[in-house]
């Protein structure tokens, strides 16, 4: 390459640049006016929904971010129990600050017994609402809760008031498929997880580290 064709790719860089700094200018005084305007702080409740995978997963990364901040955890989990998980294992590490309850019996299709079902759910939202009063406990994860309340094991409302009428400043992560419309409603932040693909379809096993 000659003098005059490298001076010719320089100044096509220079404009390149110059015109994607214009861009990230404009966009820095977009996003810098939205956050100006978001001025409200108090707990938030988020809904994990939807057939893909990673609502339960997100939320016990939020758990993550909450220890990481010096808040203490309630976790009770409405379907789960059957068997421990990598998230149930390491988080019984610190019984200081997460209060975890696996109060399930295992998937519905597992267990076929709705009334045990139903008094299973009754009894963990019994412990939920121990959290949901407390204002010492900054982050309540209440997992699979979905399902319980697609199936009716819960009442909706009921399950709604009292996580509304929380502590202010609490903030409550709901997962699960299924959720009823009232929940993501009363949801401040809703994120439904699609399935694109997943390695079960191709006969490859739930796994340590990956699905539990």
């Amino acid at each position: 390459m000659n003098d005059k064709e490298s001076n010719a790719e320089d100044a096509a860089d220079d404009g390149i640049n110059e015109r994607h700094r214009e861009r990230m200018r404009r966009k820095k005084s977009v996003v810098d006016g939205k956050i100006a305007k978001a001025t409200l702080t108090g707990g938030v409740l988020i809904v994990n929904a939807g057939n893909g995978k990673g609502k339960s997963s997100s939320a016990f990364g939020m758990v993550m971010h909450a220890l990481g901040n010096g808040m203490k955890v309630g976790v009770v989990q409405f379907i789960k129990g059957a068997m421990s998980t990598g998230e149930e294992i390491f988080l019984r590490r610190f019984p200081g600050e997460v209060s975890f309850h696996s109060m399930g019996e295992g998937y519905t299709w597992e267990t076929q017994d709705s009334e045990r079902d139903i008094s299973k759910a009754q009894a963990a939202w019994e412990t939920a609402r121990g959290f949901l009063r407390d204002p010492a406990v900054g982050l309540v994860v209440l997992d699979e809760l979905n399902i319980a309340l697609k199936y009716r094991y819960l009442d909706v409302q009921t399950v709604i008031t009292d996580i509304q009428s929380r502590p202010e400043m609490q903030h409550v992560v709901v997962t699960g498929r299924g959720a009823p419309p009232e929940m993501i409603e009363a949801a401040d932040t809703v994120t439904e997880m699609q399935v694109v693909k997943h390695a079960f379809a191709a006969g490859v096993t739930a796994q340590a580290g990956v699905e539990w």
